[in-house]
């Protein structure tokens, strides 16, 4: 009896074996695959194992054609068309956007290879709904535009090869959110513009490839990258400056750029390096024949540079080094033994050069030799300071000048004397600055308008500047500051050893007009010191009426300035050097506390509410605080910042000396860049303001960064159409760490005012006091709602801003 029931556990066993293994795809996921089948009917190498089957996930692989399968469901998918090279475009019928839709319901895709197969037109937004995907590679195509914005939706993604297309635009800002990336290629396109800084946040990176582009500019600084292997920056523009990288990079292509200045002593320490190819460029100074030698190097290209140095025949090289140029640069001495042609495995092209050998093409020493004089190599941001003929005579004449500075000190000693009793009787208004910071903040504002306040500040050798910053810009919009330090006028010593004498190690930050250093004040303050080079174009009282407008930006929502100082440039004595003193702001931005991190980590609805409003009471300011306001400023939510307090303020705006400055020259200092802000208002710069504010909204709601204005656009369509319907379809949208803490009424608040923020027509947005209003507005509604649930997970945090966000009155 006990046979028959053995044998049918056995035998259902078998079925249920085979059931599994059969991965039986749901239905619209074949369907997706036949769809694709039909897009591809140019391909028979491609079609043919599709043909007669519903059984997707057993097809064969071909060269053409893989599916991969994992518990019914289609994982991996490659499809290939031309393997010797790129395929012709598919008809004018084709439609790229219809062939994705159905790609997109393969939704746990984690792979999918589409290479040379004709694909033309913009890649669809729908690419972004491949959530799963970890492995996308589209080379060898014809798609077209700018890399679409929705490739930042995939979390997981690794692997992004797009090469060989005829993708337009810069290399995208957003990349740096996709933490997961360890591959990016992009090569052959016709991407412009910079390298953006953000990848520096890619820790996971190992392969950057950005060869044959149209890009240019500083390689950002990637020696935090410790995991990068591969930099392929070939046929672009980049330069000056070497890239900084870590020590284990294996393969570095810097071929047929604008690199200039020496080749770094470190890179002798790249012990894993086993390419290097800088050929090409405008690099000078002493080759380093240490390369030779390196344990991993097997291919070494440095040609078409101005290299220098002697070689000799002594030296050692690597046995796997199996290629060498070193032609058309300015070495002298012998080709080391170990690069002779004795073996056909090596390589080694060293024509154009100034070697002894008289076998090939060689300069005679003294070409090498003149040459190399010529050659100036600049350290990283300093110029090279050169004797010649002309500071002999320099020399000649500061002598006079010496001369005559010794007649007119006698004479100043005399009017000296002469004047100490008058001195005496009025008092130093130098000795009432320095003595500031003993008297009380409070008693200092309120006899402001009685002491006209005089910053004599010495300027270069031997100069005297008056900033005659009277009482005016002590008044009442000066009380929003109070907690702050005095403005004053700064030495330069002072700040030389807030700085460490400005070394490079306290950049913190460049931009167009100069370095922003971090330093620590005498009284232990951080500050952020902020340099301009000026053409000494004016007088320097020119200047005065922009340090009084930048001594009135002082507010409670705003990074304020603290003081400045002049000095000359150093080795330009037609630049003058302006130092801008601002308070340190040291906890992050509000994207920061918004979009990364833990969500329990992550700022509540509530810290959300209140920032915006302090954001919109810092921009009020600039606009109505002081007369002229400050408009079109071009905020950005990375310029937000939170201090110690977790009060937001605002760390960019637009200072009419920077707006001055703007290459360097121009006309009038005293009228064309203050008459500007007066004109923002009339010119709607008011209204450009509460534009950016509204986009600054958007990533408070939908919690994640928004990158470019497509993005802006089709969040803010989103937004509009869920506005329209009810709560759950406006809480279906927002960040999910705020769904369950916002009132229906405050969301709905803040959604409508930055929909109003984000009207296309300056014309139709509100005014910064609306919008100030309405976010007022919203808190309000906030405070009474009660969430039926549980602690937010950071109580302490919540309760110190909260304390703050109905803080309404300025």
């Amino acid at each position: 009896m006990a046979n028959p029931v053995c044998s049918t556990l056995v035998l259902l066993l078998t079925l249920l074996s085979c059931v599994h293994l059969s991965h039986e795809l749901q239905p619209f996921q074949s369907n997706a695959l036949w769809d694709i089948q039909q897009f591809l009917n140019y391909y028979p190498s491609v079609t043919v194992s599709f043909q007669n089957t519903w059984d997707f996930c057993n097809i064969e692989p071909t060269p053409s054609l893989t599916v991969v399968c994992y518990e019914d469901n289609v994982t991996q998918l490659h499809i290939i068309g031309n393997g010797n090279g790129v395929s012709p475009p598919l008809p004018r019928n084709f439609s790229i956007d219809a062939f994705f839709a159905s790609l997109a319901d393969l939704s746990n895709l984690k792979v999918l290879s589409l290479v040379s197969l004709g694909l033309w037109g913009p890649l669809p937004a729908s690419v972004g709904k491949l959530s799963s995907l970890e492995i996308l590679n589209i080379s060898s195509n014809y798609i077209n535009g700018f890399i679409p914005v929705e490739l930042s939706y995939l979390r997981n993604l690794q692997t992004l090869i797009l090469d060989h297309n005829k993708f337009t635009g810069q290399v995208p800002g957003w990349f740096g959110s996709v933490h997961a990336l360890a591959v990016l290629s992009l090569k052959n396109n016709s991407l412009f513009g910079t390298l953006p800084s953000s990848v520096v946040s890619l820790e996971n990176l190992r392969v950057l490839v950005v060869a044959d582009n149209h890009m240019f500019g500083p390689v950002p600084d990637l020696q935090n990258l410790t995991n990068l292997q591969v930099l392929d920056l070939e046929n672009n523009h980049f330069g000056p400056y070497f890239p900084a990288l870590h020590n284990k990079v294996v393969t570095l292509v810097l071929r047929n750029n604008s690199f200039q200045f020496g080749v770094p002593v470190e890179l002798g320490s790249y012990y894993q390096l086993q390419k290097l190819d800088i050929s090409l460029n405008g690099f000078v100074g002493p080759f380093l024949p240490s390369l030779f030698a390196l344990p991993s190097i097997n291919y070494i290209d440095v040609s078409g540079n101005k290299l220098t140095g002697m070689l000799l025949q002594n030296m050692s090289c690597n046995d796997e080094l199996a290629f060498v140029n070193l032609s058309s640069n300015l070495l002298t001495g012998d080709l080391p033994a170990c690069l002779q042609p004795t073996s056909r495995s090596r390589a080694v092209i060293y024509a154009s050069n100034c070697l002894s050998d008289e076998e090939k093409e060689q300069h005679p020493y003294n070409f090498c030799h003149n040459e190399a004089l010529a050659v100036r190599v600049l350290p990283r941001k300093h110029k090279y300071k050169r004797h010649n003929a002309k500071e002999v005579v320099a020399s000649s004449i500061i002598g006079g000048i010496v001369g005559i500075a010794v007649l007119v000190s006698l004479s100043f000693l005399v009017i000296q004397r002469r004047n100490s009793r008058v001195a005496g009787k009025t008092g130093s208004t130098r000795f009432i600055l320095e003595k500031a910071s003993t008297v009380n903040t409070f008693k200092l504002l309120s006899d402001a308008s009685k002491i006209p306040i005089s910053l004599s500040v010495p300027f270069c050798k031997g100069f005297i500047v008056n900033d005659s910053l009277f009482a005016g810009y002590i008044s009442e919009t000066m009380k929003l500051g109070a907690n702050l330090p005095t403005y004053r006028a700064f030495a330069l010593e002072e700040l030389k050893e807030a700085t460490n004498n400005f070394s490079h190690s306290s950049i913190i930050g460049e931009g167009s007009h100069g370095e922003i250093y971090k330093g620590k004040l005498a009284d232990g303050t951080l500050v952020a010191i902020r340099s301009l080079k000026m053409r000494k174009k004016h007088s320097l009282q020119a200047y005065t009426p922009h340090i009084e407008m930048i001594s009135k930006l002082r507010h409670k929502h705003l990074v304020s300035a603290l003081g400045h100082c002049f000095d000359c440039c150093p080795y330009d004595s037609s630049v003058s050097i302006i130092y801008l003193v601002f308070e340190f702001v040291p906890n992050g931005t509000l994207r920061g506390c918004i979009c990364e991190g833990l969500p329990g980590q992550r700022l509540n609805w509530t810290q959300r509410l209140a920032a915006a409003i302090g954001v919109a009471k810092g921009i009020q300011f600039l606009h109505t605080g002081i007369l002229p306001g400050v408009f079109s400023n071009n905020f950005k939510i990375t310029d937000v910042l939170l201090d110690q307090n977790l009060h937001v303020k605002i760390s960019c705006y637009n200072l009419p000396l920077l707006a001055e400055n703007r290459g360097m020259g121009g006309a009038g200092l005293s009228s064309l860049a203050l008459k500007a802000n007066v004109q923002g208002r009339a010119n709607h710069g008011d209204k450009d303001d509460v534009h950016d504010i509204g986009v600054i909204l958007l990533e408070v709601l939908v919690g994640r960064p928004i990158m470019s204005q497509n993005e802006v656009m089709v969040v803010k369509d989103i937004i509009q159409v869920s506005n329209k319907m009810d709560d759950t379809a406006r809480r279906s949208i927002v960040d999910p760490t705020i769904i369950k803490e916002c009132s229906a009424e405050s969301l709905k608040t803040v959604m409508e005012i930055c929909l109003r923020c984000l009207s296309n027509e300056a014309i139709d947005r509100p005014s910064i006091e609306d919008v100030l209003w309405n976010l007022e507005f919203a808190a309000q509604l906030q405070d009474p709602w009660r969430v039926d649930s549980q602690p937010h997970p950071s109580a302490k945090f919540n309760t110190v801003v909260s304390n703050l966000a109905f803080d309404f009155d300025v």
